[in-house]
């Protein structure tokens, strides 16, 4: 196809006039199509049905030390669980806190002990801190930034590089300015670009030195065994990393099985120092006497070790590398040469990260929904929902069948066009 950029403004109008026939056409089918979050699809779900009937009599409930998994006791998880996700997360057993279905309640709980009580390190707690501000990746996890909106946390932007946050940028600011709290970090798969950290930048967060006695990486690997190929990235480990330099109290894992086991029914860790940890149950002893341990018990019995999660996880992309296939084929199809937009083709994740023309995003979200074709909203891949340049929209493949996949690309290949047409013939 022609680039938009080099046609003239006869050959825009008349491209302009082609592709609003064709978005009416669209319009007139009615569509309800969506691809807003990063949903499991049902057969995704009913992979792991079997789980539910792990547990079928009075001693299958019986944990390997002796406990009745139906009972109080075990804060931190029972002892096959912990040994689960210390393999998941590539850390010691006693490093491992298992809590309840979801890691994104754990981070937001984590954020709030700190404002209550402040992180060992600290001399006060976040809340009673003039200033708090955390480090943002961007484009990033929406619902990361929405927590810092929530403790009105002031949030800076770090661009992403191909292999990672611009370090020369966070340690600028987390060696220099003891205001800086944290840093949000998706390190394996980024939510929404699919970048997997480097081993140079992994080793970078290790050897930082934070001006903040209390700061964190929050480290959200949320997609560790959620491979798209066989030739996928490695993650070097930070927990090893910082071991090394005397630094592991600054970093906060968090892993859970959301989209491994069920979405609304997993199970989630946090995984830290001894100091974190003896800080963590201290906390949380008042607040519960122990997380769901049937839930625990059932994964363990269902999955047994990581080997298990990894065969599993193959399961999940027979059905998902299709889907990834259908969008980045219809957007080769639809975009290649136009230069109106640039897209990831990752190796694992949930999503895909569509960078369209400068000022076009929320249009061409705006025209998609128009036409019966749901998004994320333009902007919410970045801290207060702004997107300086106004490009970035997130693609979530996982959740709609793949007929409805090839449509909803198609719509959106056409808005992508019709946006930009729409922007060149004003300029």
């Amino acid at each position: 196809m022609t680039s938009y950029k080099e046609m003239s403004r006869e050959e825009l109008v008349k491209e302009s006039e082609s592709l609003k026939k064709a978005y009416d056409e669209y319009k007139a089918l009615g569509l309800k199509l969506d691809m807003s979050r990063g949903k499991p699809s049902p057969e995704q779900l009913d992979l792991s049905m079997g789980m539910l009937d792990s547990l079928k009599s009075t001693d299958s409930m019986i944990l390997e030390n002796g406990m009745d998994a139906r009972n109080y006791g075990q804060l931190e998880g029972i002892p096959e669980a912990r040994r689960l996700f210390a393999e998941l997360m590539g850390i010691n057993e006693d490093e491992v806190f298992i809590c309840g279905n979801s890691s994104l309640n754990m981070m937001y709980d984590t954020v709030a002990r700190a404002m209550v009580f402040g992180f060992p390190g600290g001399e006060k707690p976040w809340g009673q801190q003039k200033k708090l501000k955390f480090l943002c990746p961007v484009p990033g996890y929406d619902r990361h930034f929405g927590i810092c909106e929530v403790f009105g946390i002031q949030m800076i932007n770090v661009p992403m590089n191909a292999d990672g946050p611009d370090m020369t940028l966070v340690e600028s600011w987390v060696n220099n300015d003891d205001t800086v709290k944290g840093i949000w970090c998706v390190p394996q798969y980024a939510n929404p670009d699919g970048t997997t950290y480097s081993d140079e930048v992994v080793r970078r967060f290790a050897k930082l030195k934070p001006a903040a006695g209390d700061f964190r990486i929050f480290w959200d690997n949320a997609y560790c065994v959620h491979h798209l190929t066989d030739d996928h990235p490695h993650l070097l480990n930070l927990m090893d990393e910082c071991k090394k330099e005397g630094s592991e109290d600054m970093v906060i894992m968090f892993c859970s099985t959301s989209k491994i086991s069920f979405s609304g029914a997993g199970v989630a860790a946090i995984g830290c120092s001894k100091r974190n940890m003896d800080h963590l149950k201290a906390k949380v002893a008042m607040q519960t006497i122990s997380f769901d341990k049937l839930n625990q018990l059932r994964h363990v019995r269902f999955f047994k070790n990581k080997a298990g999660i990894e065969a599993h996880m193959l399961k999940h992309r027979a059905l998902l590398k299709p889907r990834f296939d259908a969008v980045e084929e219809a957007f080769h199809q639809g975009l290649d040469g136009t230069e109106v937009a640039r897209w990831t083709e990752p190796k694992g994740g949930y999503f895909i990260s569509v960078d369209v023309m400068d000022g076009c995003a929320a249009r061409v979200v705006a025209l998609c929904k128009e036409a019966g074709v749901t998004l994320t909203e333009a902007g919410s891949s970045f801290p207060y929902h702004k997107d300086p340049r106004d490009r970035n929209i997130r693609i979530a493949p996982s959740y709609p069948s793949i007929d409805d996949l090839k449509k909803a690309a198609s719509v959106f290949t056409l808005c992508c066009k019709l946006a930009a047409a729409e922007k060149l013939l004003a300029e």
